[in-house]
């Protein structure tokens, strides 16, 4: 079922691809990864009916935008999805990532991601993160609008962004999408700028809507006790004792619900996300075809006000997880 975007005029499915993992190890990479599987899981979502694509230049410094490009390049150009991009988190030759939201630099991160993907223009533009000690934010939101004005880009957005930032940009230009953080376990942005974006028409791609792995049925201790360093989970609090053994729990939680649906609990988690009030859509990962067919459903699953107080009442039981307990 297709859900409007804010208020770009875009419908797209209720879940997207997102290709983080796709660029493979890193600072903030997932581990060693497959191209070729990358693209083959990427099909499989397109295939069962996903209609966009996520991704980011900082991504393998370049190599998710190059892998899916490959993935594009392969297809009817009528069965190519939609795709969406970012800007403002650069690397240099030795592979140190670093923020730049100078005009020059957005410009040149555009033209590059044009490139490595292959494409005309780009979907959807995003900033990726604010720079604090960057130029003004108006002022590179005002470099995204130009590139908007200049027909490269068709939307444009913001990703990590506070009420605060959210504002200042509104009043240059509108915002047409914010991609923030939400899951069962980092519900934060479900109490300040998901009900900001209802409020102002800009539409909610959330990502991480499976906890990063946490809530998809499968995650283990010992699986996370086995991440590999170049893998970013393997530094993170909450995929260590005592934060882990709650967000376990609240995944077994989820189990009566997933098998009542005949779904996953990852697809259960999913649809929590695009349950929340505001929310346009979520973006879920995959390493391989098979991850894939686990959250598919999560695209037409409806949960009703029982599983939804059920949900409720796991999060408050294990304590998992920061944030408003919505919807």
């Amino acid at each position: 079922m297709a859900r409007e975007l804010g208020g770009t005029g875009l419908a797209i499915s209720a879940v997207g691809f997102g290709s983080w993992v796709t660029g493979g190890p890193g600072v903030m990479g997932w581990g060693a990864q497959s191209d070729d599987e990358s693209i083959a899981a990427m099909h499989r979502a397109l295939d069962g009916g996903v209609d966009w694509i996520d991704t980011a230049p900082v991504y393998g410094f370049g190599h998710a935008e190059e892998v899916v490009g490959r993935a594009l390049a392969a297809l009817p150009a009528a069965d190519r999805p939609l795709v969406f991009t970012k800007c403002g988190l650069v690397w240099d030759d030795a592979g140190v990532e670093s923020q730049d939201l100078t005009p020059e630099s957005i410009r040149r991160e555009c033209d590059a991601s044009l490139r490595r993907l292959g494409v005309e223009h780009l979907d959807l533009y995003q900033i990726h993160a604010p720079d604090p000690a960057g130029p003004p934010i108006e002022e590179s939101w005002g470099t995204v609008l130009e590139l908007l004005a200049a027909g490269k880009v068709r939307h444009v957005g913001v990703s990590n962004f506070d009420v605060d930032l959210l504002e200042r940009c509104e009043a240059v230009g509108h915002v047409e999408t914010l991609q923030p953080p939400l899951s069962l376990i980092k519900r934060e942005a479900a109490g300040d700028v998901i009900p900001w974006c209802e409020r102002n028409g800009t539409g909610v791609l959330v990502y991480s809507p499976m906890g990063a792995g946490l809530l998809t049925g499968t995650f283990t201790a010992e699986r996370a006790a086995r991440l590999p360093t170049d893998d970013w989970r393997s530094r993170n609090p909450e995929y260590r004792s005592p934060a882990l053994e709650r967000n376990l729990a609240l995944q077994d939680a989820l189990r009566p619900v997933a098998e009542r649906h005949g779904v996953s609990v990852g697809a259960v988690a999913i649809a929590w996300t695009t349950s929340v009030p505001g929310v346009s859509t979520a973006i879920a990962g995959a390493r391989t075809p098979d991850q894939v067919d686990g959250w598919l459903p999560a695209t037409t699953l409806y949960l009703d006000p029982e599983d939804l107080a059920e949900i409720a009442a796991a999060v408050r039981a294990t304590g998992a997880g920061q944030g408003p307990v919505v919807p």
